[in-house]
C-alpha cells in the first residue's frame, strides 16, 4: 500500500524527531559545556545506582500517571503545562544537587509520562488501552542518537524490536488477568529493559546538573530540555503508530527506513 504524500510528510517529521539529535547534544548546545565534563564529576558508584533509581521512577510513574486522564482522542496536548511542572521539580533538583535526584526523578518521570500520554491522545490513541499504555512507556527507551547508546539498537525500529517480546508478554498477561501480583514480574522485566535505555538519558541529565554553578535555574532549564526531548520522541512515536494503524507496520517501517534522517 502506498503512503499518501501528506502522510509521507508526517512520517518525515517523525523520523527527524526520533533520530536527531541526542539529549546530550541538546543540553550541551544550551549550557555551552560538553556533557563529558559533567560525566567526570559523577560519583564513582553512579552507574551502579542509576538502574535502581530509573526503574523505581518508571514503576512509580506507570502506577499513577495515566489513569486520571480522560479518553478524548485527537484533543490537543498540553505540552507547556507539563514542561512547567518538570521545570519546577528540576529547580528543586538543581538547588539540592545530585543528592535530590532519587526524590526528583520519580516526580519528573511521572509528569513526563502524563505528557507522553497526552501526546498519544492527541494523535488518536485511546489512553485507556493497554497497548497505548505500553507504547507510552516505550517512549522512555527512545533516546535519539547518543554516543552512549549501543549502536546496534540506536535506530527507532531497532529499539522497538528489542522491546517487542517483553512488551507483548506483559500485555498478554495483563489482558488475561489484569495488573495482579502474578503480572508484576513481567511488568518489572519490561520496565527494566526500558530503564536500561532511559538510564543513559538520566545520566546525561545528572551530568549536566553536576557541573558547578548550574544551580536551581540551571536545573529547571535542564529538566525543561529533558521533557522537551521526550515530548519530541513521543510525537514522533505516535505519528508512526497512527500511520501504522492505517497502512500497517511493515509498510510504514519500509517507508521510514527509506527516508533520510533529516527528512522534514
Amino acid at each position: 500500500m502506498n503512503i499518501s504524500e501528506s502522510h509521507q510528510k508526517e512520517l518525515a517529521i517523525a523520523k527527524s524527531l526520533l533520530e536527531n539529535p541526542g539529549l546530550a547534544v541538546k543540553i550541551t548546545n544550551y549550557i555551552g559545556t560538553p556533557i563529558e565534563k559533567g560525566l567526570a564529576l559523577l560519583p564513582d558508584n553512579w552507574n551502579r545506582n542509576i538502574a535502581n533509581v530509573t526503574e523505581k521512577s518508571l514503576m512509580k510513574a506507570s502506577e499513577a500517571a495515566i489513569f486520571t486522564m480522560k479518553d478524548i482522542p485527537g484533543e490537543a496536548s498540553s505540552n507547556r503545562w507539563h514542561k512547567l511542572g518538570v521545570a519546577v521539580s528540576g529547580g528543586m533538583g538543581g538547588f539540592f544537587g545530585l543528592a535530590a535526584i532519587a526524590v526528583e526523578l520519580p516526580v519528573s518521570t511521572s509528569i513526563m509520562l502524563r505528557s507522553i500520554a497526552d501526546i498519544a491522545r492527541s494523535e488518536g490513541e485511546l489512553i485507556t488501552s493497554l497497548d497505548t499504555k505500553m507504547a507510552c512507556l516505550e517512549v522512555f527507551a527512545l533516546g535519539g542518537a547518543s554516543d552512549l547508546d549501543d549502536s546496534s539498537e540506536s535506530g527507532y525500529f531497532a529499539v522497538r524490536a528489542a522491546l517487542a517480546k517483553s512488551v507483548s508478554e506483559a500485555a498478554e498477561f495483563m489482558v488475561k488477568k489484569g495488573i495482579t501480583d502474578e503480572a508484576a514480574p513481567l511488568l518489572v522485566k519490561l520496565i527494566s529493559n526500558i530503564a536500561e535505555k532511559f538510564g543513559v538519558q538520566v545520566t546525561q541529565k545528572a551530568a549536566a546538573q553536576a557541573i558547578p554553578a548550574i544551580g536551581a535555574a540551571g536545573g529547571a532549564l535542564i529538566n525543561t530540555l529533558f521533557i522537551d526531548h521526550f515530548q519530541d520522541m513521543a510525537r514522533g512515536h505516535f505519528i508512526v503508530r497512527k500511520l501504522e494503524r492505517q497502512y500497517g507496520y511493515d509498510t510504514v517501517r519500509d517507508a521510514y527506513n527509506l527516508l533520510p534522517k533529516n527528512a522534514n
